[in-house]
């Protein structure tokens, strides 16, 4: 058996009405002032106040930074910072999707060290420690509740990350009642991406290991069984609270064994055309799982049980190839776009959005096939 490393959250908690709870979190942290980091839309639906006031009813006070925006730029980081020094928290909580959670992992970061956020962009560059950092997902998939990853926006079309042991929270908490409320169309892209997770995971090239196999074929198998539901029927909280559960362990796989070319080629599409995340990944999905059909059709086959079920039969490479047709047939059930015209990308454009992936060598290193920009230019074709 190869060596390998497994890091995760020090401390995991999952319940109904557990994010009301967080200020018994904050007593052993030693929190008394912290930063709580979200975005607007959830402030709005009312979703943000009553964890606000059960927090301050408990004696913490609490910094209210809501400007969160999708795909967060470098500025917003630098003002939740501010955020937090003018107000001398001692400890940062982040309750909101993985835009939130990502702008939360760095202000811990920058308020407690003196390093230039741009020399902390890279694997293992941040040099100092980090406040005491809680993290609760409203959404099932970025799975960066769990994960050592935090993802900003550099310039007007590119993106770097943050990649340190350091930004891995002190407790993560999943609580489905935050969920319930959750539109059909962010339930079906949050939930696709957890699966790109889990898929990319199982496949990737360097640091696939037995625990994260092991993560990736649960969080594989509660997001499959689950996902049409809680589109379908958002208040199930059974079904909710399944994906929330396969959502973080995708992410505990993918931040062990790094997730490959969906999301090398995803990254330019969210940052030439502002697609949700979840649906950049669900665009290329089919067409690079093809693209890498002669270096992982075993691992596609098995990977099809799970997702097919029982009744999938035939050679390895019918299996792989029912996974793929398994995983449009499901993206036209949740209604999501399927192409890249569908989803408003320009022909035009897609030889910037080759060039921009190769770009993303953190990432493609991990995929199981090499990726030229021939390649990357070929999936993009495929998948207008």
């Amino acid at each position: 058996m190869q060596s390998f490393a497994f890091n995760t959250v020090a401390r995991l908690v999952s319940g109904s009405g557990e994010a009301l709870k967080l200020a018994e979190h904050c007593a052993s942290l030693g929190v008394q002032n912290a930063l709580l980091v979200t975005d607007p839309g959830l402030v709005a639906i009312g979703l943000i106040a009553p964890v606000q006031d059960a927090l301050c009813a408990a004696g913490v006070e609490v910094c209210l930074f809501p400007k969160v925006s999708e795909d967060p730029p470098e500025a917003v980081v630098f003002a939740a910072v501010d955020a937090g020094k003018a107000a001398g928290v001692d400890g940062v909580i982040a309750v909101g999707g993985g835009s939130s959670m990502d702008v939360a992992k760095v202000a811990a970061a920058l308020l407690c060290s003196d390093q230039p956020l741009s020399d902390m962009y890279g694997v293992e560059q941040l040099s100092g420690g980090r406040l005491p950092l809680i993290l609760v997902p409203t959404t099932a998939g970025t799975g960066s509740e769990v994960t050592p990853v935090a993802i900003v926006t550099t310039g007007e079309t590119t993106k770097a990350g943050v990649s340190s042991a350091v930004l891995l929270p002190d407790i993560a908490v999943l609580d489905a009642d935050l969920t319930l409320g959750l539109p059909s169309h962010i339930t079906a892209m949050t939930g696709v991406d957890a699966m790109v997770h889990a898929i990319e995971a199982y496949t990737s090239k360097i640091k696939k290991n037995p625990v994260s196999d092991n993560l990736a074929r649960s969080a594989l198998a509660l997001l499959a069984n689950n996902i049409r539901t809680a589109v379908h029927d958002g208040r199930q909280r059974d079904a909710r609270a399944a994906m929330l559960l396969g959502a973080m362990q995708a992410g505990q796989a993918f931040a062990n064994a790094p997730v490959g070319a969906v999301h090398a080629l995803a990254y330019p599409l969210g940052g030439h055309f502002h697609i949700p995340h979840g649906l950049s990944n669900s665009l290329v999905l089919p067409e690079v799982m093809r693209f890498n059909l002669p270096m992982a059709t075993g691992l596609y086959a098995e990977l099809a049980e799970i997702v097919v079920g029982s009744s999938v039969s035939g050679s390895e490479e019918a299996r792989a190839e029912t996974l793929i047709v398994a995983i449009e047939e499901l993206i036209d059930d949740l209604s999501m776009p399927a192409t890249l015209s569908a989803a408003g990308v320009g022909e035009e454009s897609l030889e910037t959005l080759a060039e921009d992936a190769m770009l993303q060598q953190r990432l493609l290193i991990n995929n199981p096939r090499e990726v030229s920009y021939d390649d990357a230019l070929g999936i993009y074709r495929a998948s207008f």
